[in-house]
């Protein structure tokens, strides 16, 4: 979501400021599984229209759906409440099944109702699209598979396979704790480099990329139990707290305040990196400084 984004943005970029996810360079629409992401706008066909489902079916009733809201946003100079078209078309949620023929842009801050408008259709195959997504996939989340890019996509698992298929060429097989799985092989450098110092403290949105896995995957980034269960709830996630390269707590915040839960005890030096972390999120619509709350789980 744009707040989620601006943090996860802040978390890896220098000068992130509190309107950067506004920047012209970014687009918003529902993406993966209908929810709303922020992506580069040049990536914007292959978050919609490498989504588009391969069946007849499915693609049908996206088409449909996205010729119905033309039909309603035509004339409209401004951008129109996501409710307002949902409502002139006598359905709910399921507008957003118009999203992956790419025609249609969102704008949401979080506080209101989502505003879209209709957009040119993307000039490229869906095939090409998806192809090209799974190579966005591979290179956040990689080492990886087509089961888990499928997963993530929310696309057929035949057309995962076959964005998979296509990239052969450009991947290695790696064998990693949870199996063997593919890299794209321009990242492989980058992996087998030496660590880099890691950042002192950094405070994870709900659903950062970091810590947005499957399964087996997760018991590698948090090995107990009861701190996976803590992290990944069965509602709204909180934050991921990150300590020197490891998450070492959860947190969550309501306006100014800030509550962290610990799994492990910090040293005054780890909590003062977390509490300048956190004095410098870029948060929009505060009028006060971040007031921390510690609580050891």
């Amino acid at each position: 979501m744009p707040r989620a984004a601006l943090l996860s943005l802040h978390a890896r970029i220098q000068g992130v400021k509190h309107s950067t996810w506004e920047h012209p360079s970014l687009a918003q629409l529902w993406g993966p599984r209908y929810s709303v992401y922020v992506v580069a706008k040049k990536d914007f066909a292959l978050f919609s229209l490498g989504r588009l489902p391969d069946d007849a079916k499915g693609r049908e009733r996206a088409e449909r759906m996205a010729a119905r809201m033309r039909v309603v946003l035509a004339g409209n100079a401004e951008r129109v409440p996501d409710r307002e078209v949902a409502q002139a078309l006598g359905v709910h949620n399921a507008i957003r099944y118009a999203a992956p023929t790419g025609t249609i842009a969102i704008r949401w801050e979080g506080a209101r109702a989502p505003l879209i408008w209709t957009v040119p259709a993307p000039k490229v195959e869906p095939a090409v699209a998806t192809r090209e997504l799974a190579r966005r996939y591979l290179h956040v989340f990689g080492p990886t598979n087509a089961s888990s890019f499928t997963r993530w996509a929310g696309i057929s698992k035949r057309a995962g396979a076959q964005a998979f298929a296509e990239l052969e060429p450009e991947l290695i097989p790696v064998r990693t704790p949870v199996g063997d799985e593919l890299l794209l092989a321009p990242d492989e450098a980058e992996l087998r480099a030496a660590d880099a110092t890691p950042a002192p403290a950094r405070l994870l949105p709900s659903g950062d990329a970091y810590y947005l896995l499957d399964g087996a995957e997760r018991d590698v980034l948090v090995p107990r139990a009861d701190r996976r269960a803590r992290l990944w709830t069965s509602r709204v996630w909180p934050g991921a707290l990150l300590v020197d390269g490891e998450i070492r707590g959860t947190w969550r915040r309501a306006q100014h305040k800030l509550q962290i839960e610990t799994w492990t005890r910090l040293t005054p030096a780890q909590r003062a990196a977390v509490e300048g972390e956190a004095a410098t999120l870029p948060l929009p619509g505060l009028d006060r400084a971040i007031d921390v709350a510690w609580d050891a789980g």
